[in-house]
């Protein structure tokens, strides 16, 4: 069943069991999109595992990858000794092949939201199955790995991004993404309603978003650049620690542009590639309401450009180096 779990997530097929077992655990089909995974034992190293994919509907290589795992667990390759939720965020985008239905999921990770809408009421379930899951293991160490891929080319194609919390991060965390072939970090500066802030703001989890490459559509991914990543999913699953590597490059938000007028631009191209690097004197947005940005005294490296954003949202990140935020 596991290896046909995705497959019949996407084509609205509801399988006439909502349990049952495989070598090393059981599964139970909690909602549409969601699959708690309990092993037979728990391993001494284990931790509560959220792996989250497709909160964006486009991005597939996360969803494949989760589908190779899964496939391994069913065959016995890979084995099962951690609780582990597996979540579909959005699947009526992911159907479309699209980045959302009516509003980005990925800022909707709030208590008390009041909005409404399909990926409002999305988020709501999906809060309420994660707080389940976190209570039920209210022994174990928590995590939260949410997986994504950019819609841009980058200086550094798969990179990590912490969200801004009082939850500090194990520093074992940055040698196993470093062990996972993650090329950069990126801490945030402040509080955000992403899936990976929800779970460490209200859960105090190990929880962050990955960027794992560009995204592509179903069967055009690069997952053998992935492997290591896959690696890091299956040591968690497997309640085993897993492969460490050594520093990696950290970088810190600086200022975030948002998008506050219809008449708003980015003065740069449209395909300009994450963590691209902009001198002093450079005028980077213009915005009718907020007027024109430029960069001060320090260059500035951009993050996540995107004009097209709902008003109010976030049209970039710009970012500094870090070094002071890496790991002694």
């Amino acid at each position: 069943m596991l290896s046909h779990w995705l497959e019949w997530t996407l084509d609205d097929k509801t399988p006439s069991r909502r349990t049952g077992t495989f070598a090393s655990g059981a599964y139970q089909l909690i909602a549409p999109g969601v699959l708690a995974l309990t092993p037979e034992d728990i391993s001494d190293n284990a931790r509560a595992c959220v792996f989250s994919a497709a909160i964006h509907g486009n991005e597939t290589a996360p969803v494949e990858l989760l589908g190779q795992w899964l496939c391994a667990l069913e065959a016995g390759a890979a084995k099962l000794h951690a609780p582990v939720l597996v979540i579909l965020g959005n699947i009526p985008a992911l159907k479309a092949q699209t980045r959302f239905v009516e509003t980005n999921l990925n800022r909707l990770f709030e208590r008390g939201l009041d909005r409404q809408g399909f990926e409002a009421d999305r988020a709501r379930e999906l809060m309420q199955i994660v707080d389940a899951f976190f209570e039920r293991y209210a022994a174990l160490p928590r995590l939260h790995y949410d997986l994504h891929t950019a819609i841009r080319q980058s200086r550094y194609p798969r990179f990590v991004v912490e969200p801004f919390s009082t939850t500090v991060t194990e520093a074992e965390q940055w040698a196993w993404l470093a062990g996972a072939d993650m090329q950069a970090i990126l801490h945030q500066h402040q509080p955000s309603f992403t899936f990976s802030h929800y779970s460490r703001h209200y859960h105090q989890a190990q929880a962050f978003t990955f960027e794992l490459g560009r995204v592509a559509p179903f069967g055009q991914n690069d997952l053998a650049a992935l492997a290591p990543m896959g690696a890091l999913l299956a040591a968690l699953g497997a309640g085993e620690t897993p492969q460490s590597g050594g520093a990696l490059p950290h970088f810190r938000v600086e200022h975030e542009l948002k998008r506050q007028n219809e008449a708003f631009t980015l003065c740069f191209d449209e395909d300009v590639s994450n963590f691209t690097r902009f001198e002093p004197g450079t005028v980077l947005a213009r915005d009718g309401e907020a007027g024109d940005f430029t960069v001060g005294s320090t260059p500035l490296h951009v993050v996540f450009p995107n004009a097209h954003v709902e008003l109010g949202a976030r049209a970039a990140l710009l970012v500094v180096p870090a070094d002071d935020a890496a790991p002694a």
